[in-house]
C-alpha cells in the first residue's frame, strides 16, 4: 500500500476510527478481525464497506475497478453477512457463507473480506462456530465485524477483534447535513435531536414518512393525557409498520423481477426465485419491527420532553419542533408518572423482541399509560 494511505469514507467525524484505520492502511499490516462499535447511523458500514474496498483493490493491476466493484457489492472476493433471524444469527449464517468460504483462496484479489453485521445477536453456538476462523484465519482473510451495541457482544468475540469506535454525532452537525440536503430548519433540528446521534434516523425522523410516524405516536400520548380519545390509539403505528413491511418486500421483489430476467429456466432460477422470497420475508419483518420499536422509542423520548418541560429544563427537549403542544396537554402532571410512562414504552419496545403478540401489547400499554398520566 501507499505510505500515506486516503481517509475512508464514514470515518470523516471519527477521530479514533480514522487513527485506527488510517494507520493500519497505511503501515500494510492491517488486523485480520476489527470489530466496529457504536451508536446505529455513525458511518460504520459506510467505513467496512470503504475498508473492504481498500484491501482488495492493494496490489491489483486496475485498482480503481476492484474499489468500485467492492463498495458497489459486486467483488467476489467481498461477502457481506446479515443476520437472518429478526433478532437473532443463526449457524447458517456463518457456517457457509464465513466459516467454509474463509478457508478457500480468493478469486481474484489477494484477499478476501468479510463483513458480519449486527454480531450482538449470535449465540454461543454461532460464536463457536466462528472463533476458529476468528482466531487462525488464513493470511489472506480479513474478518470486519459491526455492532451497535458492544455491551451484547460475546466476550469470546471481542477479545479475538481490534476494537474501532465509532462516536455518537452531535446534534448541531446532523442537523447542519439535514439542512444542507434541503430539509426545512425547524425540522432538520428536532429530527437531529430525536436521532440520538444516529444520522440515518435523523433523515427518516425529517422525511414525510419520518414525520407521518410522529404524528401516529403523538396520537398515542395526547391520547394518554386525555387530550384525545381513540378506541385503538395505536392501529395507527400499527399501519406504518405495515406499510414499512410492504415497501422492504417490494424492494426486493423489484430486485428479483430483474434479476430473473437474466436467468434461464431451470434448478437454478427456482432456487435464485426462492432466495429472494426468503430475503423479502426477512426484510419485510426486520422493516417492521423497526418502525414499531421506533415508534416505541419516540412515544418514551416524548414523556421524556414532557419531564423535562414541567422542570423547566427546556434546553433538554429534543422535539424542540412539538413541545409546545404536548406540554399544553400535560400542564400539572406529576413528572414521576411521566417517567413512568416513558419506562411502560420502553418495556412494551423490548417485549417485542420476544414475539408477544402486538396488538394486546400495545392495547395493554395504552390502558397503563392512561391509568398513568390520564387527566
Amino acid at each position: 500500500m501507499t505510505a500515506e494511505a486516503p481517509q475512508l469514507a464514514g470515518t470523516e467525524d471519527h477521530p479514533h476510527a480514522r487513527l485506527v484505520l488510517g494507520s493500519a492502511l497505511a503501515s500494510g499490516s492491517p488486523s485480520h478481525a476489527y470489530l466496529f462499535h457504536g451508536p446505529p447511523g455513525t458511518g460504520k458500514r459506510t467505513a467496512a464497506r470503504a475498508l473492504a474496498a481498500e484491501l482488495l483493490a492493494e496490489g491489483e493491476d486496475d485498482a480503481d475497478a476492484a474499489r468500485t466493484r467492492a463498495l458497489h457489492g459486486t467483488h467476489p472476493d467481498l461477502t457481506w453477512v446479515r443476520p437472518t433471524g429478526a433478532h437473532v444469527m443463526r449457524v447458517s449464517d456463518v457456517e457457509g457463507p464465513v466459516v467454509a468460504a474463509a478457508g478457500r483462496t480468493p478469486f481474484e484479489s489477494k484477499r478476501r473480506v468479510f463483513v458480519l453485521e449486527r454480531v450482538d445477536t449470535m449465540n454461543d453456538e454461532v460464536a463457536n462456530r466462528l472463533l476458529k476462523t476468528l482466531e487462525e484465519p488464513p493470511a489472506f482473510v480479513h474478518l470486519i465485524l459491526l455492532t451497535d451495541q458492544l455491551g451484547r457482544v460475546l466476550e469470546t468475540v471481542v477479545s479475538r477483534c481490534q476494537l474501532v469506535r465509532f462516536d455518537p454525532l452531535p446534534g448541531e452537525r446532523i442537523a447542519e447535513m439535514l439542512e444542507e440536503e434541503g430539509v426545512e430548519s425547524g425540522r432538520a433540528h428536532a429530527a437531529a435531536r430525536l436521532s440520538l446521534g444516529n444520522a440515518s434516523r435523523a433523515r427518516f425522523l425529517a422525511s414525510d414518512e419520518g414525520m407521518a410516524l410522529r404524528g401516529e405516536v403523538e396520537r398515542l400520548v395526547f391520547d394518554a393525557l386525555g387530550a384525545i380519545h381513540m378506541e385503538e390509539p395505536w392501529r395507527g403505528l400499527l399501519q406504518r409498520a405495515e406499510e414499512r413491511r410492504d415497501a422492504a418486500e417490494s424492494a426486493v421483489d423489484e430486485r428479483k423481477r430483474e434479476r430473473l430476467e437474466q436467468e434461464p429456466r431451470g434448478r437454478e432460477r427456482s432456487a435464485l426465485e426462492r432466495e429472494f422470497d426468503e430475503t423479502a420475508k426477512r426484510d419485510g419483518r426486520r422493516a417492521r419491527t423497526e418502525i414499531l420499536e421506533l415508534g416505541l422509542e419516540l412515544a418514551a423520548l416524548a414523556f421524556r420532553d414532557l419531564v423535562a418541560a414541567s422542570s423547566g429544563a427546556d434546553g433538554a427537549v429534543l422535539a424542540t419542533d412539538r413541545i409546545a403542544d404536548l406540554a399544553s396537554a400535560a400542564s400539572d402532571r406529576d413528572p414521576v408518572r411521566l417517567r413512568q410512562a416513558a419506562e411502560a414504552c420502553e418495556d412494551t419496545r423490548s417485549s417485542l423482541q420476544l414475539n408477544v403478540t402486538e396488538e394486546l401489547a400495545l392495547s395493554a400499554l395504552t390502558f397503563r399509560l392512561r391509568e398513568l398520566v390520564g387527566s
